[in-house]
């Protein structure tokens, strides 16, 4: 599960990390009273679960309250990769002197938490890693001991020569991973973690995200779901596997491994997926009902493919999921279907009386569904 930034900032508060005053308005007008309390110049910050909300137009400086009217006016209703922004996070400016990465994620391979850190704070750490791999330093967190303060220190000292820095760095990356291991997170990171003109040190964003399986024990989390955790979660319960993305080709295959290479596919042919969605090996209409209203529910998407392969999934019973999905939803982008195995004429049959065609080539399906997507 995805928090958003406010929240994020509120879990490491607890833990003594210190983060900017701020509070959330939905509306102008919240905006402008928020800045009225916090003074001098503010940041408005679109809180939405994607990445790049500063290149977006998500991230504006007001230096007086009419202008915090003004810019969160222009941010919120605002389109951020396929997301509308429903809330702001207002909160005191910074004059910002340096800025440093500081992350932990869960690392499969050591079986052990990995903490990166890097002074080149603000970018996201993924373009640091494909462009300037050697600013990263790593090191991993002992599985019984958890993260050791020499550990820590030796980290923060590869991102300044000052030792009083390098000490509140070390303490601000123990409480850290403290806050990942207490909410049992997949990821925290804070970026950036900034040192100011005035000689402070804030963590000025912040990302966690928490394992679904945990979030029993959350229940405060778990409550302040939003539309898009909503989606993943009632894909969840349906039975289905989908993850969005921000493609414009909508997928629903049956298993991972076909889902996988249809993706591929997608992007060999010149366009990119929508979304992973695999409604799984069980034969029930109501999976691709649930699907064919969760990935249409995405502004981006183009077209829509459908590849199924049956084996215990049967091609008739995803026809008729298809044909009860369409007459409660119709379509306004193209569908391609490709389906092939167990019942596939009965399947074909019942489309034909809907008017809809099926191949059995996937590399034809996804062609067309890249070129239906494309124009």
């Amino acid at each position: 599960m995805k928090i958003h930034e406010y929240q994020a900032k509120e879990i490491l508060a607890k833990y003594g990390v210190p983060t900017p005053r701020g509070e959330v308005a939905t509306t102008p007008e919240e905006a402008k009273v928020i800045a009225e309390r916090l003074g001098g110049t503010v940041a408005i910050k679109a809180q939405v679960h994607v990445g790049g909300r500063g290149k977006a137009g998500g991230i504006k400086v007001a230096k007086n309250p009419d202008e915090a009217f003004e810019k969160a006016s222009e941010i919120l209703g605002m389109d951020i990769k396929g997301l509308t922004v429903e809330k702001v996070l207002v909160e005191e400016g910074a004059e910002i002197d340096r800025e440093f990465y500081l992350g932990i994620v869960q690392d499969r391979a050591t079986k052990a938490a990995a903490l990166m850190v890097s002074a080149e704070g603000g970018v996201e750490i993924e373009e640091v890693a494909r462009a300037k791999p050697e600013a990263i330093y790593k090191a991993w967190a002992d599985p019984y001991h958890g993260l050791r303060g020499y550990v820590a220190y030796s980290l923060a000292s590869r991102l300044t020569e000052d030792p009083k820095e390098a000490r509140t760095m070390a303490a601000i990356l123990r409480k850290l991973f403290t806050a990942f291991v207490e909410y049992d997170a997949s990821l925290a990171e804070i970026n950036p973690f900034v040192a100011t003109s005035d000689g402070r040190m804030i963590a000025l964003d912040a990302k966690i995200n928490i394992d679904d399986n945990a979030l029993y024990k959350h229940p405060d989390l778990a409550e302040g779901r939003d539309d898009v955790e909503e989606t993943e979660l009632r894909a969840k319960e349906a039975g289905l596997s989908f993850v969005p993305l921000d493609g414009s080709v909508a997928c629903i295959v049956n298993g991972a491994g076909l889902a996988m290479t249809t993706m591929d596919l997608i992007k060999l042919y010149g366009a990119e997926p929508a979304n992973f969605l695999d409604v799984g090996g069980s034969s029930n209409p109501e999976k691709i009902t649930t699907a064919m209203d969760i990935i249409t529910s995405y502004p981006g998407v183009k077209s829509v493919l459908v590849n199924i392969f049956g084996g215990i999934t049967r091609c008739d019973d995803v026809a008729n999921g298809l044909v009860a999905a369409l007459k409660e939803r119709p379509l306004d982008v193209p569908l391609v279907v490709r389906l092939t195995g167990t019942n596939e004429e009965e399947a074909r049959a019942i489309l034909e009386r809907e008017g809809i065609s099926a191949g059995s080539d996937m590399d034809e399906a996804v062609k067309a569904a890249v070129e239906a997507a494309s124009n």
